[in-house]
């Protein structure tokens, strides 16, 4: 069983979902507040959930990457620890810089809520999953960008982690997540802890926090 760190931040509106797909995975969750830091040391993964952080005010994500907690969480990047980040959480960990590229507004400057299927694009990530995933999308930031430079850095070092079948956002070559060039920070904008059961549209997103499709 593993110790897995669920940041917290105020606004944000994932954390129970992620702690419950923590557990339904077999594995054993611990708040981290925005405000406290943490030993980076004592936990086997990090995982910064959905949700508007400080209510998206400035951009969605830069407030809550200025958190004390944030420098827990580079530490624990730092020392090879799994870091996942879903949607806000994506948006969190490039303001960071823990992540290259940024989000932007849709594409559509609508939001959009609706399942989406994704192709993973490489198995760098420290995160397990399928090959092809059924995920729910739920944002009105998620439209990821990077400059040319960047985008071919990406590609090259294996760093785009999935793309979207039908693009819902007008993301740059359709990518949905990305890695940190070590594999073990990674983020996407589709909410895996809200595909965990068929009953719910998708058990797809049980392999994202270490459990088993039964």
């Amino acid at each position: 069983m593993k110790k897995i760190a669920v940041v917290r931040f105020p606004g944000t509106n994932c954390d129970r979902d992620v702690w419950k797909a923590v557990e339904a995975a077999g594995n054993r969750p611990v708040w981290a507040w925005h405000e406290e830091k943490f030993d980076a040391g004592q936990v086997d993964g990090v995982v910064v959930p959905g949700g508007f952080s400080f209510g998206d005010y400035l951009r969605a994500g830069a407030l809550a990457s200025r958190s004390p907690v944030l420098e827990s969480v580079r530490e624990a990047a730092k020392r090879g620890v799994p870091v996942l980040g879903i949607c806000n959480g994506f948006q969190i960990l490039c303001e960071a810089g823990l992540l290259p590229g940024a989000l932007l507004k849709n594409e559509s400057l609508r939001f959009v809520d609706r399942w989406v299927t994704l192709k993973l694009k490489s198995e760098k990530s420290a995160w397990p999953s399928g090959k092809e995933v059924k995920l729910p999308v739920a944002h009105g930031m998620g439209r990821f960008f990077a400059p040319p430079d960047t985008l071919k850095k990406l590609w090259d070092n294996n760093q785009v982690w999935w793309t979207y079948e039908q693009n819902p956002n007008g993301a740059v070559d359709d990518i949905a997540g990305v890695t940190n060039e070590a594999g073990n920070v990674a983020a996407l904008m589709p909410h895996p802890e809200r595909a965990m059961a068929e009953w719910m549209g998708s058990a797809d997103g049980i392999p994202f926090f270490g459990g088993k499709i039964q």
